[in-house]
C-alpha cells in the first residue's frame, strides 16, 4: 500500500462512507515525510533530489546544519551555523529527536550578525555594561578614520538601537529563530531571527516548556 492523498477512503461530511470509483491515481501520490535531522558533531549537510511530477525537481534534506537567518530590524541577512532545536508547536517528540521542519523554533550562532553590527555601527554588542573590549575589538571598533568615514558612524550610532531581550542573547551567543523554509521540499532550512512580541511569546513558551 502506498501513501495516498485521494478522498475515496475517508467519508463524508454527515458521516456516510463515499463509494471508490476509481482505484489510485499518481497525481494522488504521498511520499514518506523527510524528517529533517540537524546534523551534530560536523557530520555535515545530506540532500537527496528528488524527480517529481513534470520532471520537477524536490530537494529532500535528510541532514542540516546551517541556514540563511534574516534580522528584520536591521534588513540583512547571514549564512549561520544550527545550534539546536528549542521548540515544536505540533509535537514536542521532534524537538527530541532535534528534527527541522516550518515553523520549529532553534538557536542559531550569533557570530556573523555580531560582526555586521560591529563593523555597520562600530559599536559593540552583547557586551556588559562597563566590561573592556579585548585587544582585537578595540582595533576592530575604534580603529582610526577619515572625518568623512567617523561622521558616517555617528549619524549612524543614532539608530543602533538593540532591544533589551535581543542584547541579552547576543551576550549568551545564541539567537532565537523561526525557521520559514520547508527542508524536506527545498533542501535549505532559511528563517529569521526573533524579535519583539513574537520573541518574548516564544521565550515564555520554552520557559514553561523547561519548568515542567
Amino acid at each position: 500500500m502506498g501513501i495516498s492523498r485521494d478522498k475515496w477512503h475517508k467519508r463524508r461530511p454527515t458521516g456516510g462512507r463515499q463509494a471508490q470509483i476509481r482505484k489510485k491515481r499518481k497525481f494522488e501520490l504521498g511520499r514518506p515525510a523527510a524528517n529533517t535531522k540537524l546534523a551534530l558533531g560536523g557530520a555535515g549537510r545530506r540532500i537527496h533530489t528528488i524527480r517529481t511530477r513534470g520532471g520537477n525537481k524536490k530537494y529532500r534534506a535528510l541532514r542540516l546544519d546551517t541556514g540563511n537567518f534574516s534580522w528584520g530590524s536591521e534588513a540583512i541577512t547571514r549564512k549561520t551555523r544550527i545550534i539546536d532545536v528549542l521548540y515544536n508547536a505540533s509535537n514536542n517528540e521532534l524537538v527530541r529527536t532535534k528534527t527541522l521542519v516550518k515553523n520549529c523554533i532553534i538557536s542559531v550562532d550569533c557570530t556573523p550578525f555580531r560582526t555586521w553590527y560591529e563593523a555597520h555601527y562600530a559599536l559593540p554588542l552583547g557586551k556588559k555594561k562597563g566590561a573592556k573590549l579585548t585587544a582585537d575589538e578595540e582595533a576592530r571598533i575604534n580603529k582610526k578614520r577619515s572625518k568623512k568615514a567617523q561622521r558616517k558612524y555617528e549619524t549612524r550610532k543614532k539608530t543602533a538601537k538593540v532591544e533589551p531581550a535581543l542584547e541579552e542573547q547576543f551576550a549568551s551567543g545564541r539567537l532565537l529563530a523561526c525557521v520559514s523554509s520547508r527542508p524536506g521540499q527545498c533542501g535549505r532550512c532559511d528563517g529569521y531571527v526573533l524579535e519583539g512580541k513574537e520573541l518574548e511569546f516564544y521565550m515564555r513558551k520554552i520557559k514553561a516548556k523547561k519548568g515542567k
